[in-house]
């Protein structure tokens, strides 16, 4: 079995001496050795730019029309407010944590989904927790391909908050959670798995700071997140990541930023086999995470094992994503009411912890005496559509995947009735088998335009354009889409009727997030044009006193550093 390069918490706290007294010289050297020290990056998903504004300004029928996000207004008075933001296309979670720390779009980062397609590579030998099947793997022999899985189901158990992790405590989970039997494997390398880190195909801002000499680390919702530590495994120190998935369980010790205790558990209407059923589940979920956050400020690992404050870490928060998007039986319906993205009491609440939680971070980053020195940055990995749920239409018949069934590779396929499905959300992104003709593929679905919602259609050199050509022959890029289908605004390809709004496609609702660059010297601006939170990623790196273009897809696609930002920190 491949041994996991990332340092984990008991390595790190057995290492940490000679750690603290290596990088302590290194740092002052080589990294933040300008005005900035620290950079800390917040994913608050599924946020759009509108939200921010809404909670900021405030909008009628909520809140009295008064402001909700009271810290997060706050950080605006210092900071630089860009609203015409876009996060990775596809907008799923995976690129779009690519996109944040590694400056690169699929085109150079390789992921499109984090359950998408590659025939470079071969099925895993165990069975996945999602449904990805077993299979044959040859040692140097030709590929067959699969569909790569990099969702909870490379968990050893899924179900758990730990993932399953052998020997770790009960909310202890991280890359340690990984089942190296049910990661896909690489033909070419001995059919060795392939780990999420080594799927990512440049580097990321933690392995660019780690090699510079600077102590990194990061927290997110599953251990497959664990790519942020960039190809080889060694850039992040420390990882954290309980699993999102799992089933919902007390949180002795929790409690949120607005004083409310998570154990006992808070709902159990919404049911119990995932935190992300639930408007207030989720809430406890983040704040165990934001513990985790705050014992790194402090200087300790997520777990409390003495260590140093990062250079550049982090987190993301699921809470607002949830309310804009679940429609919990037994409690309410989330999401907006309007294109105007007046929030429902639920998405209200939701927005409100984050907040709360924000300002639980600033006063962590004040009171370790850093917050001057620390550029903050907040952001979302992607938005939700539609931002109106009236428009929601869930279908799970009429899809691209459905009527295209036996095109499908069977990993894939909507016809394998057990295995993990087809990658579709609002948007449909088709691999082809072996000899199917693109075109004529293309053609089967023109015809039912209104049965599968359809939007927009790109193949071939319109899908080339912006991502790489794609194909089974030498030089083709195995991962490259044949297929990518954009539905009206509001479908879904789900057939789920728990959700009210989806995330992964094209779409403005989709794309439009938050990006709020902010420090205590900084002059507010509002930045109006277009922006793209790949540029989030060499501006970090920049900020920290280093050259953006140590990073891979900073080089291959010429990612630019935010320049306002950049004005700021020269002045």
């Amino acid at each position: 079995m491949k041994t996991s390069k990332v340092v984990l918490a008991g390595a790190l706290l057995a290492i940490a001496p000679a750690l603290l007294t290596r990088r302590t010289a290194a740092d002052t050297a080589t990294v933040g050795s300008g005005k900035i020290k620290h950079v800390m990056l917040l994913s608050i998903d599924g946020m759009h730019a509108v939200d921010l504004y809404n909670c900021t300004h405030g909008i009628s029928g909520v809140n009295g029309g008064e402001p909700y996000c009271p810290h997060l207004a706050a950080l605006t008075q210092t900071g630089i407010n860009y609203v015409n933001t876009s996060s990775s296309k596809p907008s799923d979670s995976f690129p779009g944590i690519a996109a944040l720390v590694t400056g690169g779009s699929p085109k150079s980062t390789g992921l499109y989904y984090d359950v998408a397609y590659d025939r470079s590579l071969d099925a895993p030998a165990r069975k996945t927790g999602t449904g990805l099947g077993a299979g044959p793997c040859t040692p140097y022999g030709t590929p067959t391909g699969t569909t790569t899985d990099y969702d909870q189901g490379i968990d050893y158990d899924d179900t758990m908050l730990n993932g399953g992790a052998p020997g770790a405590g009960p909310t202890d989970g991280g890359i340690a959670s990984i089942d190296p039997k049910k990661l896909v494997r690489n033909p070419a390398t001995g059919c060795a798995p392939v780990f999420p880190w080594d799927f990512l195909r440049v580097n990321t801002i933690f392995g660019v700071v780690h090699a510079a000499g600077g102590y990194t680390a990061w927290i997110d919702k599953h251990a497959s997140y664990s790519v942020t530590a960039g190809p080889g495994g060694t850039g992040l120190d420390d990882y954290y990541s309980p699993e999102v998935d799992s089933n919902v369980i007390p949180l002795p010790g929790v409690t949120t930023a607005q004083g409310i205790p998570c154990a006992p558990i808070r709902d159990t209407k919404g049911g119990l086999s995932s935190w992300t059923n639930s408007f207030e589940n989720i809430q406890c979920y983040d704040a165990l995470k934001v513990d985790a956050l705050l014992n790194e400020i402090a200087g300790k690992t997520h777990s409390g094992a003495p260590a140093m404050v990062p250079a550049v870490f982090g987190m993301n928060f699921q809470s607002v994503y949830i309310g804009e998007s679940v429609n919990e039986p037994g409690v309410g319906v989330g999401g907006h009411t309007d294109a105007a993205a007046t929030p429902t009491e639920f998405l209200l609440h939701d927005i409100e912890f984050v907040d709360a939680s924000v300002g639980e971070i600033v006063n962590a980053l004040k009171n370790a005496g850093i917050f001057d020195d620390t550029l903050l940055i907040v952001t979302a990995k992607h938005g939700g559509s539609p931002m109106d749920t009236s428009q929601y239409v869930a279908d799970g018949t009429d899809t691209p995947a459905t009527l295209l069934g036996s095109l499908i590779p069977y990993s894939e396929s909507p016809l394998n009735a057990t295995g993990i499905g087809a990658t579709e959300d609002d948007v449909s992104v088709l691999w082809l088998k072996k000899g199917v003709d693109v075109t004529a593929a293309v053609k089967l679905l023109n015809p039912v335009a209104t049965e599968i919602g359809l939007g927009e259609i790109y193949y071939g050199p319109a899908l080339w354009l912006n991502y790489n050509v794609g194909g089974w022959e030498a030089g083709e890029d195995p991962r490259t889409p044949d297929i990518i289908v954009t539905p009206n605004q509001g479908v879904t390809y789900s057939k789920s009727t728990t959700m009210v709004a989806d995330h992964g496609g094209f779409a403005h609702d989709d794309t439009n997030v938050l990006l709020l660059v902010t420090n205590p010297d900084f002059t507010a601006e509002t930045v109006s044009t277009p922006t793209a939170t790949t540029q989030v990623a060499p501006t970090i790196v920049n900020a920290l006193g280093l050259n953006p273009t140590l990073l891979d897809a900073v080089r291959q696609e010429g990612t630019a550093v935010l320049p306002e930002v950049s004005a700021q920190l020269a002045k």
